[in-house]
C-alpha cells in the first residue's frame, strides 16, 4: 500500500480529451482510458463512469466507492485515468476487484507509453 495521492478528474476538457486516449486496456468488467501526465501533474487523476445499466443510484454509488479504495489501495503510475465498469463489476469481490482494477491501468498505461 502506498501514501501516493491519488485525484480526481473535474475539468471538462480533460474529459473531452479522453475521448482519445493514448492508451486503452479491459479487463474483465472494466474499461479503464489513459492519458499522460501533464508537466506539472505529480500523481494520478482517475475519474469513474458506472453506467444506469449498473442499476439504481444506490448500487452505481456502491461500485463507485469500492473502485475509488480499490484504486487507494493499488495507486498507478500518474497519468488521467478513466475507469468504466460493466455491470458484472458489482459481483466481483473485492480482492478480484482490486487486481482487475490495478492490471487494467498498468495495462491502459503501458500502450499508452508504447505510442
Amino acid at each position: 500500500m502506498s501514501n501516493r495521492p491519488v485525484g480526481r478528474v473535474s475539468r471538462r476538457d480533460t474529459f473531452v480529451a479522453l475521448r482519445k486516449p493514448a492508451g486503452r486496456a479491459a479487463v474483465g468488467p472494466l474499461r479503464v482510458s489513459w492519458l499522460p501526465p501533464g508537466p506539472t501533474d505529480e500523481f494520478p487523476q482517475v475519474a469513474y463512469a458506472i453506467g444506469r445499466r449498473c442499476g439504481k443510484a444506490v448500487h452505481r454509488n456502491r461500485v463507485r466507492r469500492r473502485l475509488r479504495e480499490a484504486v487507494r489501495l493499488h495507486p498507478p503510475v500518474p497519468g488521467i485515468y478513466l475507469v468504466a465498469a460493466d455491470p458484472a463489476a458489482a459481483d466481483l469481490d473485492f480482492a478480484d476487484l482490486v487486481s482487475t482494477v490495478g492490471s487494467a491501468m498498468s495495462s491502459a498505461a503501458r500502450k499508452g507509453l508504447r505510442r
